[in-house]
């Protein structure tokens, strides 16, 4: 199940709009801001087409049914307000409707430039996107069907593909290194860290990917770089579920990251 969340999603009224308050617009506003300047020069160009085409407004929250106009119309999808964490299975189950969660809430200001969990600010700057992106789109509706259709235990090992793709993915261009991923393109200090000499980036090797732990409160050690974003298109046809069997009979790759420190009881 879910684990539990300080924060509270926001309930839409009967016309589906959301009234967001003056701080959170705000907060909001300034998250934009910070965020176009980091990733000037290092998003992907299928991103910063797809931030042209959604028409993010810049001074307050946007209404889902403004993104769900543009998703509806280039890609089929639509994003779908969920409370603050849902578990594994509703995940799966939107994502395969062609349905893209977002919680509907935005982080405090004490959480500014950190947090955990997924706000409406990653979730609509970081994936909305890349959304209209059909070669996107269709990965990620397809990881959605297999999850859904998949065993639990299987669930672990999909969402490590999820995780390096979707959330953490690069892209090798002719102009240089490129970001897809929305977990990094929503977060100011990720977006410079991928940049300096610290993380091993490796191409992408889908069976490699299913057998690579990681950590999701830590800057991530490893990346690994498609080299167009059709290669999501491609890794949409494979059987994953068989390289999932496989990954399992060969176990997991050695972690790059310390253990997390357990709190003392």
């Amino acid at each position: 199940m879910a684990k539990a969340s300080k924060y509270t999603s926001r309930t839409p009224d009967e016309n589906g709009v959301i009234h967001w308050s003056e701080e959170e617009n705000k907060i909001w506003s300034e998250l934009v801001a910070r965020q176009l300047k980091c990733i000037a020069g290092k998003a992907c160009n299928e991103y910063m087409e797809g931030l042209e085409k959604i028409n993010l407004p810049h001074d307050r929250i946007p209404q889902l049914s403004e993104l769900n106009e543009v998703l509806l119309a280039t890609t089929g999808w639509q994003v779908a307000p969920v409370p603050a964490l849902i578990d594994f299975d509703e995940f799966f189950r939107l994502l395969a409707n062609k349905q893209f969660p977002v919680a509907t809430f935005i982080r405090s200001r004490e959480e500014f430039d950190y947090l955990q969990e997924p706000d409406i600010f990653h979730e609509i700057f970081g994936h909305c996107a890349m959304l209209t992106n059909p070669d996107f789109a269709e990965f990620t509706h397809k990881y959605g069907q297999l999850g859904y259709a998949a065993e639990k235990k299987d669930r672990v090992y999909l969402a490590r593909m999820y995780w390096f793709t979707v959330e953490f993915g690069l892209m090798k261009t002719d102009e240089g290194l490129r970001i897809y991923g929305g977990g990094i393109l929503s977060s100011p200090g990720e977006t410079q860290y991928v940049y300096s000499d610290k993380p091993e980036i490796n191409p992408m090797n889908v069976l490699d990917v299913l057998r690579t732990p990681y950590r999701i409160d830590i800057m991530q050690p490893l990346y690994y770089t498609i080299n167009s974003i059709h290669d999501l298109f491609d890794i949409s046809q494979l059987d994953i579920m068989a390289l999932v069997a496989q990954a399992k009979e060969l176990g997991l790759h050695d972690p790059k990251f310390p253990p997390k420190e357990k709190l003392a009881s």
